[in-house]
């Protein structure tokens, strides 16, 4: 089932105007739904979007284990730095308030996932939200747009020094300021109000280093939140071409995570 994320012609850039074009969210329900969601954002150096391997796959995988997979096809920023984010957190609002009552989700228990460009997308989301306007018109700008927890997979964090060229560039334009820079480099934007999350990288990753999964899982301990980081051995950028041991471990290691966590299963 696919959902277009906003009326038509009316998905906003962030700056007053609005596109016509528009973001639209897949929904993979378990067959044993146990209440867990994660909306997925595949990567793509905010150029492109790799919904095959690194979106409805990973829902499917998703599946097997009880959890509704929501994949993400968000709009392509091309230098517009909130329509990524607006269409991201849009999403988990429609999780929230449709999910309940049409796709078997738990309003307290819908998480994030990212790779690449996805992961800065899903470290974003977890470091810049909001609860909802509470005196909103419509039901779904009430709801909160902070996940209940963020798993992280060779993700681009940082917009500084060690950053992926490519997604910087289309996110943020050629020439973007200092101040900019900074809003986006998801390392400084941790507080103790982030959700837990889980961190994966490969030491031998030259596209995205893992640098950046490092300064973001330091940020996160400085923070006092709960997180956890595997740092592989191998795999480069995209684990072997999404297979193999390395990709195998983080699917093991984050579903252990989110039992440890309470994020699957019973809340007991």
């Amino acid at each position: 089932m696919t959902v277009a994320l906003w009326p038509a012609g009316e998905a906003p850039n962030g700056d007053g105007t609005f596109d016509n074009a528009n973001a639209e969210i897949t929904i993979h329900r378990a067959e044993k739904p146990t209440g867990t969601s994660i909306l997925i954002c595949p990567g793509g150096g905010y150029g492109g979007v790799v919904i095959g391997p690194e979106g409805h796959g990973i829902a499917r995988w998703l599946n097997k284990h009880g959890i509704t997979g929501v994949v993400l096809r968000y709009r392509l920023p091309r230098g517009r730095h909130a329509v990524p984010l607006l269409d991201a957190q849009r999403a988990l609002r429609m999780i929230r308030t449709r999910g309940r009552d049409e796709w078997g989700c738990d309003p307290e228990r819908v998480g994030i996932m990212g790779f690449s460009a996805g992961g800065h997308l899903a470290s974003t989301v977890a470091t810049h939200f909001d609860a909802g306007a509470p005196d909103a018109k419509s039901p779904l700008d009430r709801q909160s747009s902070r996940p209940d927890f963020a798993i992280l997979v060779y993700p681009v964090i940082t917009m500084g020094d060690n950053t992926h060229g490519g997604s910087r560039r289309n996110l943020l334009g050629a020439s973007p300021g200092a101040e900019l820079v900074e809003l986006y480099s998801n390392e400084k934007q941790v507080s103790p109000k982030t959700c837990p999350c889980y961190l994966a990288h490969a030491k031998d990753d030259r596209p995205v280093p893992p640098i950046n999964s490092r300064l973001f899982h330091e940020a996160l301990q400085k923070a006092k939140v709960p997180g956890e980081y595997l740092e592989l051995p191998s795999g480069g950028h995209g684990l072997n071409g999404y297979k193999g041991p390395m990709w195998e471990a983080w699917q093991k290691g984050s579903l252990a995570w989110l039992r440890k966590i309470k994020m699957v299963g019973s809340k007991e």
